[in-house]
């Protein structure tokens, strides 16, 4: 496994977290960050509903990301 494999895996683990529905899948699971504002912000569930969140206000950036990727992917074969 080289660098390019983790990096191609990181950005699909960030694509993945990007389309996650907060209506839809969050919040039926306790997952809402309305929930976990405050104290709670420092523990394990805090941190990664962070993550999705900023994962989905970079989503500009995750696309232009995917189409760097993907025309790399296309020269290099």
């Amino acid at each position: 496994m080289g660098l390019w494999t983790l990096l191609e895996g990181f950005l699909l683990i960030a694509n993945a977290l990007a389309i996650l529905n907060e209506d839809r899948f969050l919040t039926p699971r306790g997952w809402s960050f309305e929930e976990y504002s405050g104290v709670k912000r420092n523990s394990f569930k805090g941190q990664i509903l962070g993550l999705i969140y900023a994962a989905q206000y970079l989503r500009v950036l995750l696309m232009l990301l995917n189409t760097l990727f993907i025309v790399i992917k296309l020269v290099s074969g």
